[in-house]
């Protein structure tokens, strides 16, 4: 046995940090295990290398996964307003930009990652990587770990793993696989959440594919197979070369991949025209008087989009929009206020922001984040099934589950009795 340690973290991802420090903070030695070459990844990628910390409002509406009472109890610990006094004072001060979201002043994730960093090592606690836990099993008076070192001997495990997405940054699902060997079960599926559609070759999809670099503000809603409308999402929508991404498809991504699971008929409509309906664009086509149907259509939708959907629909963009016979009237409308899109599938883990689905919040203690079924183990971040939408919501859940997570670990450590061998 290589050593003995009050509390291990297995993950030094954003949750993963704020446990260690809230841990050590209770006075408990703490030592984190990460696989990764470089700590802290996700951070420094996140918002386009500012890191959107959290945002002005969050509550647990803006989350899928777990019951929304447990999610609600779970950030009613460590709220907006204790993450910004968190940062501000290691220094981190943060700025609300008009979508809510709150960046640190200096517009740098360097500054979040070097704040946590400086903080362990203030607290003491030690930071092994590349250093990955392959196993961790129950023993009398606390766990052994195993990794490419040896094992080790601790009181506490808090499991701060991630899910899958970005695998470069070491969260590769491994966590899930030490959540059930120790009792745990995982959701029945674990799929991306926050990533890019893809679109097929039909003309629709060729068509967006082929705008590559052209935005506008849409709604997206998800249908099911009969018709029914199950999600919407409205924001900017941004095509590419592989089909659709930018916030409002990131956003809807998760619920149309549950809907096909369910209902391989589910599809994905847009309305270009927001609050508009196939009727209300095909009146005023018709009340355009000599307007040509690409002047009608760049009323809601960029030229080059507008097009496409001329493109798709049949019609010469220069046509006088009052002469279009009925019928490729009624093309144009609806590819315009509910245009049927070929998604095939998502881009998959690599470029998915998060993963929905994992351990659910059903098995854990919700005033510790402490195991259920596995006493001395407590749970965080994206392992568990928790998901938030773009905005800074899944940073939040990271340092409201590390929070609860660390400081029970650590109150729980300085409270039990000595490790067996000790």
């Amino acid at each position: 046995m290589r050593e003995r340690i009050d509390i291990a973290v297995v993950g030094a991802g954003a949750a993963g940090l704020m446990a260690a420090i809230q841990a050590a903070r209770a006075g408990a030695r703490v030592v984190a295990f990460d696989g990764a070459r470089r700590l802290g990844l996700k951070i420094l990628v996140a918002g386009g290398g500012r890191c959107n910390v959290t945002h002005e409002r969050v509550d647990e509406r803006d989350f899928c996964g777990s019951t929304r009472p447990a999610i609600r109890k779970v950030l009613s610990r460590f709220g907006v307003a204790e993450t910004v006094g968190f940062f501000r004072g290691l220094g981190v001060e943060l700025k609300r930009e008009e979508t809510g979201k709150l960046f640190p002043v200096s517009d740098d994730a360097g500054r979040v990652l070097g704040a946590l960093l400086g903080e362990c090592a203030r607290l003491g606690v030690e930071l092994r990587f590349p250093c990955r836990v392959s196993g961790v099993s129950a023993a009398e008076g606390g766990f052994v770990l195993a990794d490419e070192g040896g094992e080790s001997r601790a009181r506490r495990v808090i499991l701060a793993t991630g899910g899958k997405a970005l695998p470069k940054s070491g969260s590769d699902g491994g966590g899930y696989a030490i959540a059930q060997a120790l009792g745990h079960s995982i959701t029945p599926r674990v799929f991306p959440a926050l990533v890019p559609l893809t679109l097929s070759d039909e003309p629709i999809g060729a068509m967006l594919k082929g705008l590559s670099g052209v935005s506008c503000d849409a709604t997206l809603e998800v249908r099911s197979g009969t018709g029914k409308r199950l999600e919407r999402w409205t924001g900017a929508v941004l095509c590419a070369h592989f089909g659709l991404s930018g916030p409002a498809p990131m956003n809807i991504s998760r619920h149309l991949a549950a809907a096909r699971a369910d209902d391989p008929g589910a599809r994905l409509v847009i309305d270009w025209a927001p609050g508009h309906t196939p009727d209300s664009i095909a009146g005023a086509l018709v009340a355009a008087g000599g307007a040509s149907v690409l002047v009608v259509l760049r009323a809601w939708v960029p030229e080059r989009l507008a097009g496409g959907i001329c493109g798709v629909a049949g019609v010469a963009p220069g046509t006088v929009a009052r002469s279009v016979p009925r019928e490729a009237r009624r093309r144009l409308a609806t590819l315009v206020a509910e245009m049927p899109v070929p998604v095939t599938g998502d881009r998959g883990f690599a470029f998915a922001e998060c993963t929905a689905g994992g351990v659910p919040l059903s098995e854990l203690r919700l005033d510790t984040l402490e195991s259920r079924v596995c006493p001395g183990l407590h749970l965080c971040g994206e392992v568990l099934d928790v998901d938030g939408r773009i905005g800074g919501f899944n940073f939040q859940w990271a340092w409201a589950s590390g929070f609860v997570a660390g400081r029970g670990a650590g109150r729980s450590a300085l409270g039990s009795g000595p490790l067996a061998g000790a």
